[in-house]
């Protein structure tokens, strides 16, 4: 057994899991009624006392001195980037943007267009017929 790779400790492990939860489960077929095997009840009341009970857990709180120092904080950061961004604001020239040039269409472009539309369509209605 000493001179086993991990790999074959590992493989050895995981058939012994599989093997005692096919125990398991063949007690639960033979005996319905019954609960889990008795060293299996032993495992679990060890893992039990092992573990900490809810109500031994610290309960994290801030207190209300540590909250309104971090409020102070947080005002301060932002009075700090208000008076930086009016500064900068302050000190560009606001420059007029001069208007765009409103693009139309000629008269004659326009009936251009229409008229070809017009020649398409009739062109689709002679074809119907």
């Amino acid at each position: 057994m000493s001179n086993l790779t991990p790999q074959q400790l590992r493989q050895a492990a995981d058939l012994q899991e599989k093997i005692a939860g096919l125990n398991i489960q063949l007690a639960l077929l033979l005996d319905p009624g019954s609960a889990i095997p008795t060293p299996f009840k032993a495992a679990k009341a060890k893992l039990a006392a092992k573990s900490v009970p809810a109500t031994k857990l610290a309960k994290r709180t801030i207190s209300a001195a540590h909250i309104a120092k971090i409020k102070a904080a947080q005002k301060k950061r932002w009075a700090k980037f208000h008076a930086t961004k009016a500064k900068t604001s302050a000190v560009k020239p606001v420059t007029a943007k001069p208007a765009k040039k409103k693009r139309g269409m000629s008269a004659e472009g326009r009936a251009r267009i229409v008229a070809a539309q017009k020649a398409r369509w009739a062109k689709i209605k002679a074809a119907k017929k």
